[in-house]
C-alpha cells in the first residue's frame, strides 16, 4: 500500500497507521531523548513537580526511604554512597545532609546542574559530586572505588534489557568495597499491568514540548520477554512533524531478581514487599532489595 501524499499530516497519519504490531520492547520507537537539552529542562520540571510522582517522589517521601535507607544499608557520616541514575539529587543531598559523601550520575544535564546547585544551597557541596553521563559507560569507570553503598532507585534499572541490566549490577557490585550494600527497586512483578491499553491527550506545554500537540498513547506487555512497552506517538499541531518514542521496562519476579544479584557478584540480598511498610502512597507497587557484596 502506497502513501498517498507528502503532506506531512498524511505521512504522520500514515505512519501511525503502519506501526508494528505487537511492538517489541527495545526496538520500536526512539528512546526518550534524556540527554536533550530542551527534553531534560522540561523533565526537571516534572521531577521537581510536587503535585506528583510521575518522575521522582515527592519530597516528604524521599526523605522517609533516606531515613529507611540509612539503616538498611549501614550508613554513617562519612560513608561514600554511589547514587545510580540520581536525577536532581534528591536523595544524595539529602544523605549528604546527614554526613555521607555521595557520587551521583545521571543522563540529564538539566538534572546535574540542578543537583549541584541544590547541594550548594544545602551546605553540602563539599560532600556532593554529580557526573553527566550515560551510567553504562561511567559506571565501570567506578571499579575499585570501594563504596559503602549504592543505591539504584525508583525503578530505573527496568528500563534497561537484561543483559545490559546485568552488566550495570556487576559494575555496581565492583564499585563496592567487601561487605558494600546496593538498594535497588522494582516494580513488584504480581502487580504489573500485564493488559494491553491506549490513551490520547492534547496540551501545548508539558513533557512533551511547549506548543500545540497530540499524545497518542499505547501499552503492550510482552509475555516471552517479561517486559511492557509503551509507545508515544507525538504530533505537532502547527508542523504536522511525528516523534514515536518507546519506553520498555523489564519486569522481574523476586526470585529472578535474587539470582541475579548472586550472578553479579553479590554475597546475599534480601527482598522488602512495599518498602517494609515504608509510608509511600503506591508502596505496595514496588519491591526493594539490598544486596551485600
Amino acid at each position: 500500500m502506497s502513501v498517498p501524499s507528502s503532506n506531512p499530516w498524511q505521512e504522520a497519519l500514515w505512519r501511525i497507521y503502519r506501526r508494528p504490531q505487537p511492538p517489541i520492547p527495545w526496538r520500536d520507537g526512539e528512546n526518550l531523548p534524556w540527554d536533550d537539552p530542551e527534553f531534560s529542562e522540561r523533565m526537571l520540571a516534572e521531577h521537581l513537580d510536587q503535585s506528583h510522582g510521575a518522575a521522582s517522589r515527592q519530597l516528604h517521601e524521599v526523605r522517609r526511604l533516606v531515613e529507611w535507607l540509612w539503616t538498611a544499608l549501614d550508613l554513617a557520616p562519612g560513608s561514600r554512597v554511589l547514587d545510580i541514575t540520581c536525577g536532581p539529587g534528591l536523595y544524595a543531598v539529602e544523605l549528604a545532609q546527614r554526613g555521607a559523601h555521595v557520587v551521583g550520575i545521571d543522563y540529564s544535564p538539566a538534572s546535574v546542574r540542578y543537583a549541584r546547585q541544590l547541594a550548594d544551597r544545602q551546605g553540602v557541596a563539599d560532600r556532593c559530586a554529580f557526573i553527566q553521563a550515560d551510567i553504562r559507560e561511567a559506571l565501570p569507570q567506578h571499579a575499585g572505588a570501594d563504596y559503602d553503598a549504592a543505591i539504584f532507585l525508583y525503578g530505573q534499572m527496568a528500563v534497561f534489557p537484561r543483559p545490559e541490566a546485568q552488566r550495570l549490577l556487576t559494575a555496581a557490585a565492583d564499585a563496592l568495597r567487601p561487605g558494600g550494600r546496593l538498594a535497588i527497586e522494582l516494580l513488584n512483578f504480581d502487580r504489573i499491568d500485564k493488559t494491553d491499553s491506549t490513551w490520547w491527550f492534547t496540551d501545548d506545554r508539558g513533557l512533551w514540548g511547549d506548543r500545540p500537540f497530540l499524545s497518542l498513547g499505547e501499552r503492550h506487555w510482552d509475555a516471552e520477554q517479561r517486559a511492557s512497552i509503551d509507545r508515544f506517538y507525538i504530533l505537532d499541531l502547527e508542523s504536522g512533524q511525528l516523534r514515536i518514542y518507546g519506553l520498555a521496562d523489564a519486569a522481574y519476579t523476586v526470585d529472578e531478581m535474587r539470582a541475579l544479584l548472586r550472578r553479579c557478584g553479590f554475597s546475599r540480598s534480601a527482598a522488602f514487599p512495599a518498602w517494609a511498610g515504608v509510608e509511600l502512597y503506591d508502596a505496595e507497587e514496588w519491591v526493594a532489595y539490598v544486596a551485600e557484596r
